[in-house]
């Protein structure tokens, strides 16, 4: 059996063009601010990120009659549209086959615990929706002859509900969103940042009347920083995860999400502990996930040290060559660092052994001109020799030939293209890589509409914390469709943000503007070069894959004295232009405290390995076996199963971050709906619980 794809049909996948925005809107008027002569657009909603759950946000505001604008600081430069896989995953209830389980599908979504009952069941009902309005604009998800969507098993996903477009899933999904968006008149704000949430109002009263953003097209010489002011009703915050959080990334560059920002205005954040580790190449090159084909084809990986000698390093953690191989393989749908997969020879040793070559200033490449080498005194790479699963899979894949690069060519030919794009030819070169940040699960804490303890401000996608412990591949995606839906029928049914904002947010807005000039100072020995090395060597080195009470609890105390010393002396910029990082570095050192803060305190109160992390501890209970011996310098605690059913809850209070936790929302799976007696409310919108928050 063998694929031949025609080129252009690869390129159509692979190279993905993005459509140009229409010309932006004119302010209402211009207000002197803090000595700055402001522009103000007026809104009734302001979407901030343009990425597939904002857009999605966006567009069904807009069908609903809302008036809704977007903010991106990018256009086009996020996550959703610059990240990726071999075949970048959408997971999605199955509608091939016999169909699917709902309730059986929350459960998996909410397997790894620490995810509330209910958003897992309305992630997994919402998807079909969404993954019809998503074919109806023109995502071309594959499909058999007869119209079932093809499928396969991803990561935590032991049925098979993952479906692709290839590596470029979720950038055509910002294509075909963003069409819709402009085809619907929603206007854009390129290349404006938000930077302070405004409020009114006092206690549970509090709520959310515009934000202040930095603009490159509104600088003059009365506003040197390009300072706008965007009143409005409703705010949600769709900007992604905190990927400039760490060294080790494979997010694009200049990623800051939103969780400094929120917390700056005391929205209470959750699950700040769950994040996703996995190998790829950095962002220093190409950002881009090493899941699915790349290692199903089984590479060799190796790593050089500083005198370019090579290191056959999977050799001394795993026992025979079969063992090497099929671990290998299994980081194909088992990509995601866990802990307790460094046990019994499994597939997470592979990161620790990748994770801990890097630590040693060795380079790790993988080579798909070469099988994997032998293990010292074992027979040789032999596609015969491979645990059962790995030979079933590569045997129904028809993936029998002799090196790696015909294997994945055979499989999955974009993988190969992908590179090439980038000037990287992996059937011609080793590819260097590493173990990466790649996903942050926790965020802004959210009800089942989306909306944050704040009212007005709602959150999606990566901004919001909607997951668990641990996810299937592409669930993020889902999730953020779903919710960028659920949030634009709450705004649509609240009335809200029918007409743009008639507030006068003169003092509100000149003690906000005061509040940011008053972190820049030309004179301050801080500068963003030097937080930025702080944050992200401290958040790498301390707050990774592998952790330990002590690192953590040193790091903390750190990154309190960081932030102590920003508000002390502010922060430097060279030019009016970098102004407006260096705010979102001051943001990121306060989302670095709190997510030590939040992962402090689990260890603290006897929290284990579990997810992405694994908790050392001299006493654990765990310890990971090589061929030479037990890692006892690994040895990590167990997960207690009671944190499997809390979440832990961060808020900034003054200065200082506040903790506690609260139990995860339960799920009657036995409840029944009953048509009569439940249409009234619908009918009457007592389902959107618009009462106060």
């Amino acid at each position: 059996m063998t694929i031949d794809v025609p080129q252009h049909i690869l390129d159509a996948l692979t190279d993905v063009d993005m459509p140009r925005l229409s010309p932006e809107a004119t302010p209402s008027e211009t207000v002197r601010l803090a000595g700055i002569d402001v522009p103000v657009y007026r809104a009734g909603c302001v979407v901030v990120g343009s990425g597939a759950a904002g857009l999605r946000a966006a567009v069904e505001m807009k069908r609903r009659g809302d008036d809704v604008v977007i903010m991106s600081q990018s256009a086009w430069g996020g996550t959703s549209a610059c990240s990726g896989s071999d075949k970048q995953t959408l997971h999605t209830a199955n509608t091939a086959d016999q169909g699917d389980n709902f309730k059986a599908m929350a459960r998996a979504i909410r397997a790894g615990g620490a995810m509330d009952e209910d958003t897992a069941y309305v992630e997994a009902v919402g998807s079909a929706r969404m993954m019809a309005t998503l074919q109806f604009l023109g995502l071309p998800l594959p499909q058999d002859s007869l119209g079932g969507t093809l499928r396969y098993q991803t990561d935590h996903d032991e049925v098979g509900r993952a479906t692709s477009c290839g590596p470029r899933t979720s950038r055509l999904m910002v294509k075909v969103l963003a069409d819709e968006a402009i085809r619907l008149g929603v206007p854009f704000f390129n290349h404006t940042t938000a930077m302070k949430i405004l409020t009114e109002g006092e206690g549970d009263l509090r709520h959310v009347v515009g934000v202040i953003a930095f603009r490159a097209s509104d600088r003059t010489d009365t506003n040197q920083f390009g300072v706008a002011l965007f009143a409005c009703e409703v705010l949600v915050l769709a900007s992604g995860g905190p990927g400039e959080l760490y060294r080790d990334s494979v997010y694009p560059n200049g990623c800051f999400g939103s969780l400094g920002l929120a917390l700056q205005v005391g929205v209470e954040l959750v699950n700040l502990t769950e994040s996703q580790f996995g190998i790829g190449t950095r962002r220093e090159g190409f950002p881009w996930n090493l899941s699915g084909t790349y290692v199903q084809a089984i590479p060799h990986i190796y790593s050089v040290d500083a005198e370019g000698n090579e290191h056959h390093f999977l050799a001394q953690y795993y026992r025979t060559t079969q063992e090497v191989a099929s671990n290998v393989f299994r980081k194909g749908y088992q990509w995601p660092f866990h802990s307790t997969r460094m046990l019994d020879f499994g597939s997470s040793l592979v990161d620790l052994a990748i994770f801990r070559e890097s630590a040693a200033g060795r380079r790790v490449y993988m080579d798909f001109n070469r099988n994997p080498l032998p293990v010292p005194g074992d027979l040789p790479f032999d596609l015969e020799r491979l645990d059962d699963d790995v030979k079933r899979y590569l045997g129904n894949a028809g993936a029998g030939q002799q090196l790696p690069i015909q294997r994945l060519r055979h499989m999955n030919p974009l993988a190969i293209e992908l590179y090439r794009r980038y000037k990287i030819d992996i059937a011609a070169e080793p590819l260097e890589f590493g173990v990466n940040n790649q996903h942050m699960n926790g965020g802004v804490m959210v009800d089942t509409w989306g909306r944050s303890s704040l009212a007005g401000c709602y959150a999606i996608g990566e901004a919001a914390g909607t997951h668990g412990v641990t996810r299937p591949g592409g669930a993020a995606l889902n999730a953020g469709q779903v919710f960028g839906t659920r949030v634009a029928e709450h705004v649509g049914a609240s009335g809200r943000a029918k007409i743009p904002s008639k507030r006068d947010l003169r003092a509100v807005a000149g003690a906000g503007v005061f509040d940011l000039l008053a972190v820049l100072k030309a004179d301050s020995p801080l500068n963003v070069k030097a937080i930025r090395s702080h944050v992200q060597a401290r958040m790498s080195d301390k707050a990774g894959l592998i952790c330990d009470s002590k690192s953590v609890s040193e790091a903390l105390a750190a990154a309190k004295r960081l932030n102590a010393e920003i508000r002390e002396k502010g922060i430097a910029y060279d030019r009016p232009s970098e102004a407006g990082r260096a705010l979102q570095w001051q943001q990121m050192a306060l989302a670095s405290e709190a997510v030590l803060e939040a992962l402090d305190y689990f260890i603290r109160n006897g929290g284990g390995s579990r997810g992405a992390r694994a908790i050392c501890d001299p006493v654990g209970e765990c310890v990971p076996l090589s061929s030479v011996g037990p890692l006892q310098e690994f040895r990590f605690r167990k997960e207690q199963d009671a944190h499997r059913q809390e979440q832990i809850v961060v808020r900034l209070d003054g200065k200082q971050m506040a903790v506690a936790t609260r139990s995860n929302r339960k799920f009657d799976e036995t409840a029944k709906s009953f048509f009569e007696r439940d249409w009234p409310a619908w009918l009457t919108g007592g389902i959107y619980d618009l009462g106060p928050k």
